[in-house]
């Protein structure tokens, strides 16, 4: 377990599937994520399959928070993309319960994948990609710390519509700055 403050992140049982293919067949959780298409539970399958032959740094996480005694999954989050050479990957995040939504458990999970992702797997740079028209999500990002880099003008497609996507991005020596900045 990789523990923050309210949250933590664990391993992807398979027991976990069914929410996430309740979360990503809802249209109001994909619209803020990758996947534009609602998922079967074979799909999901196949995925959970494939994640689990992926490097152990490019597994995904479960993502839960503290309720009463024990712990709830609201999501899932995790790295992928690597590029050793230069020490960078692409970071990912779903909080799919929309109960959840708006009580600061993105910026928390941000916070918290910055410091797996500089302490524990040495990057360099952490990115991402967001569309435009997620603006709570870009204000999540921005509070982790991620930085606009670049504007790919109508390389998303939401509800027939062409939209911008944002690559945002946080390097090691920002992240420490911070870091050090808010111990004082």
């Amino acid at each position: 377990m990789i523990y923050g403050e309210r949250i933590r992140f664990r391993h992807i049982e398979r027991e976990d599937l069914p929410s996430f293919a309740q979360w990503i067949n809802d249209p109001e959780v994909r619209e803020g994520i990758g996947p534009y298409l609602p998922m079967s539970m074979p799909n999901q399958e196949k995925w959970f399959e494939e994640m689990l032959n992926r490097p152990l740094d490019e597994q995904w996480f479960a993502l839960e928070v503290r309720e009463g005694e024990g712990w709830q999954m609201i999501g899932n989050c995790g790295f992928f993309g690597a590029d050793h050479r230069v020490r960078s990957m692409e970071v990912g995040i779903m909080i799919g319960d929309k109960g959840k939504w708006g009580q600061g458990y993105g910026t928390e999970t941000m916070l918290l994948l910055n410091k797996v992702g500089f302490d524990t797997l040495n990057l360099h740079r952490i990115f991402l990609r967001v569309n435009e028209n997620n603006p709570g999500a870009v204000r999540c990002y921005e509070k982790a710390g991620y930085v606009h880099e670049l504007r790919q003008r109508q390389a998303a497609l939401a509800d027939g519509e062409y939209i911008d996507l944002l690559y945002m991005g946080i390097l090691r020596d920002e992240w420490l700055r911070d870091k050090i900045s808010q111990s004082n």
